[in-house]
């Protein structure tokens, strides 16, 4: 009750939120959860793209180095080699080792001068590092093809080295990347030097393209997480487009329920294009119709009341007469008065009951094709051997082919009575009633035409109210209760169809019912 009482009084945080209005809201959700996403995927593709890059740039130098370094290691005496070493290595940062034809070491740059860069053991290395972790974390989710680990072998000969061996094999330079126990990477390049059967092993530990991928990864993760937090406000901003139009709409339907306010109106937001604005134009559509169906409910229930009044009224003044006449042919007009009361209010329960029910049951019925050139012709048949149309001919035309439609046959064929029973009243007693029956353009059309005084135009519109009864002086009174044509157009809209009323085409004087229905498909 709280919650009813707070939704009823209102938020005065409520206002009109415009952010992507016409955007529907699959497509916010999507944008604002899937955003960072794309991001993270796209900064991931990125950086293993980044380091891809400058690992290749790397082993084309690597390359060079090896080759040239090769070159100028030919054919130069053990003193200049060693100097070269030196050289080479102190400026390019690298380490650089000869062995001999057969196998061993004989010359190692950072044994003649001191190491350009530092491998750490395994066991100096904390495997719990972050940075370390997140390198790894990387490696798998890009699917990284694990690296052999570079390890210095207790005793330093050519054939600890794969390279080395294919170097030799081979004459052509090797280039391979190992996993330094620290994370970063260590490149080989092995290369045969001269023809005496000496080969070269350089190893560089290029330690900027580790930090440069951890300050790129660094960046893309400060780029997510910031996208993180817009899309935590986006999405708070999201719940407030949702919930606050919600809101509204609760709101407005908790008064309509408790029928605090019979005029509140439901809000449309007409200018919402997303399922928020077609949820409240529908909620508020649907609060119409219902106003509607109530008001139309209370209309009838007041206009049966009124009908049934009078002939029950009637019918008690026949009966507390009937007890004070001596009169046998007084007593005899009482209870004719009184018989045709009953019958009246028989008629009038009956109508009552169909017209109450005619719109549920049409709900729930499922339709089949009925063809209407031969519901007309059994209708009026049957009529004619009831004798119904009381003299008067019924003349039928068909215009077109399958007069189909999809539809209740007996709730089509009562329009049809109805139409029929209305004819005959007005016509005279030696007229023609005209049927036809026009299939044009997807449409079945049934027209009745009569030869009475016809309906003016401002009053055709009027002969569809329930109760409404508007007979020939000549017939007796009581006879119609003034449901069928309200009967007729209901089982009409019910069709997804239409009935009205008309002059005649012709000229003459007259009314013409015109009942058009969609036709089923051929």
């Amino acid at each position: 009750m709280a919650e009813t009482r707070s939704v009823l009084r209102g938020d005065p945080r409520l206002e009109k939120l415009r952010w992507s209005r016409r955007l529907s809201l699959t497509s916010r959700i999507l944008f604002v959860n899937v955003l960072p996403l794309v991001l993270l995927g796209g900064g991931v593709l990125y950086l293993d793209s980044y380091r891809k890059q400058l690992l290749d740039e790397r082993f084309k130098l690597a390359l060079v180095e090896a080759q040239i370094t090769a070159e100028a290691l030919a054919g130069a005496t053990p003193q200049r080699q060693e100097a070269l070493l030196i050289q080479i290595g102190k400026e390019q940062r690298l380490r650089i080792r000869v062995y001999g034809p057969d196998g061993n070491l004989e010359s190692d740059s950072f044994q003649l001068a001191p190491p350009s860069f530092d491998l750490p053991e395994p066991a100096e290395v904390d495997q719990t590092d972050f940075a370390l972790q997140m390198d790894r974390w990387f490696d798998r989710v890009v699917g990284a093809p694990a690296l052999p680990d570079y390890r210095q072998p207790e005793y330093d000969r050519a054939d600890e080295w794969p390279e080395l061996v294919r170097a030799r094999e081979e004459s052509l330079t090797q280039i391979v990347l190992r996993d330094a126990p620290d994370g970063t990477h260590v490149i080989n390049a092995a290369a045969p030097v001269g023809l005496d059967g000496d080969t070269l092993l350089i190893t560089r530990n290029p330690v900027d393209i580790t930090q440069s991928v951890r300050e790129a990864r660094t960046t893309v993760a400060m780029i997510v997480l910031l996208f993180l937090l817009v899309s935590t406000l986006l999405s708070f901003f999201l719940a407030q487009t949702i919930v606050r139009p919600l809101r509204e709409l609760v709101q407005a339907a908790v008064r309509v329920r408790q029928g605090r306010d019979r005029q509140v109106e439901v809000p449309r937001l007409p200018d919402r294009r997303d399922e928020i604005g077609m949820l409240a134009r529908a909620v508020s559509d649907m609060t119409a119709a219902l106003r509607h169906r109530i008001d139309a409910v209370e209309s009838f229930a007041a206009d049966v009341a009124h009908e049934i009044k009078n002939p029950l009224a009637s019918l008690r003044s026949a009966t507390e007469s009937l007890g004070k006449v001596e009169d046998p042919q007084l007593r005899a007009q009482l209870i004719e008065i009184a018989t045709h009361d009953v019958r009246r209010i028989d008629r009038l329960v009956t109508e009552i009951s169909d017209a109450s029910r005619i719109d549920a049951e049409m709900s729930r019925t499922e339709f089949e094709q009925v063809d209407m050139a031969e519901l007309l012709r059994h209708t009026i048949a049957s009529r004619e051997e009831r004798g119904e149309n009381e003299g008067r001919k019924v003349a039928i035309s068909l215009t077109g082919e399958g007069h189909v439609v999809p539809g209740v046959g007996i709730r089509l064929e009562r329009i049809i009575e109805n139409l029929l029973d209305n004819a005959v009243s007005f016509s005279p007693a030696d007229g023609t009633i005209d049927a036809q029956l026009v299939r044009r353009e997807g449409r079945v059309i049934l027209t009745i035409c009569d030869e009475g005084p016809g309906i003016p135009e401002e009053k055709r519109e009027k002969v569809f109210h329930r109760f409404h009864s508007d007979r020939p002086e000549s017939e007796d009174f009581g006879n119609h209760s003034g449901l069928g044509l309200a009967i007729g157009r209901t089982i009409a809209d019910a069709h997804d169809g239409t009935l009205h009323v008309e002059g005649r085409a012709d000229g003459r004087t007259g009314a013409c019912f015109v009942l058009d229905l969609p036709a089923a498909a051929r």
